[in-house]
């Protein structure tokens, strides 16, 4: 399936722009926040795919971003020449899956423990309009947090954005797990609506980027130009690293129609 998809670009040495890629971030970049990619955005990312290189980074796993980015025909692999779930800790190039890493197994089992214990007592005491399931998810490079609970639905994920804007729920707590884990070595990374994201320090969506970098030996394109589109690109947010580092071409964005409007502009599309 991914191969048939893949067959009507050029490679990654014959783009028109080949020393260049874009990547974004998922929620209220390419989608509105866990809601369904536009046909439109799939188009106007299959027109800037035959120019350069196309790829996302989010923190939710590949199973989500398939549920946002992939269409019922073709996987969300074969929708983007490099796929960063995880901030890259679960990585895809061409199809084809990159080695991963583990957050439980460079944490250790006990820390984790005393980490995930914490989290649980701390949201039994936290007042909210309301709390629905999976309040801690363990993923393969962090784990994500939500006070409010993953399994909210859309009316409640609003609702609580609006709370928590006005009550720093989130930050809050994660000013808690600094001072109670200072010694751990870990980031706090707040983002989407309802939660934030906690995994080893480096290890935030910049980990993507030594996947790009090793792109000359594959296939001999240097990426000297890396564009990144994403919405929390201030401090504190989920994007703010990947959004300052040295290597990258940041770009703020408020929503999909936003990322859209400043890509046609970028590439003449």
């Amino acid at each position: 399936m991914y191969a048939e998809a893949a067959s009507v670009y050029p490679p990654l040495e014959g783009r028109p722009i080949k020393d260049t890629i874009c990547l974004f971030d998922v929620d209220n970049t390419l989608t509105l926040a866990r809601q369904s990619v536009s046909p439109e955005m799939l188009q106007v990312l299959s027109v800037l795919r035959h120019k350069c290189a196309i790829g996302f980074v989010g923190g939710s796993n590949l199973v989500k971003q398939q549920e946002q980015l992939g269409t019922p025909s073709i996987p969300v692999i074969g929708l983007f020449d490099f796929c960063f779930a995880e901030n890259g800790l679960t990585a895809y190039r061409l199809g084809e899956q990159l080695a991963s890493n583990s957050f439980i197994g460079w944490l250790g089992q006990e820390k984790y423990k005393q980490l995930v214990n914490f989290c649980l007592r701390y949201i039994a005491d936290i007042e909210c309009p309301v709390k629905t399931g999976t309040f801690v998810e363990f993923r393969s490079g962090m784990i994500n947090v939500s006070p409010v609970g993953r399994n909210a639905s859309i009316q409640e994920r609003n609702d609580y954005e609006k709370y928590d804007k006005q009550h720093q729920i989130r930050a809050k707590f994660v000013e808690a797990l600094k001072e109670k884990f200072g010694d751990f070595g870990l980031t706090y990374s707040i983002g989407g609506q309802i939660s934030f994201d906690v995994f080893p320090t480096g290890w935030d969506k910049t980990y993507c980027l030594q996947h790009l970098e090793t792109e000359k030996s594959l296939s001999g394109v240097d990426y000297s130009t890396i564009h990144f589109f994403g919405d929390k690109t201030y401090q504190g947010g989920n994007d703010y690293e990947i959004f300052e580092d040295s290597r990258t071409v940041g770009h703020s964005v408020d929503n999909p129609d936003h990322t859209m409007r400043v890509l046609k502009e970028l590439f003449d599309l």
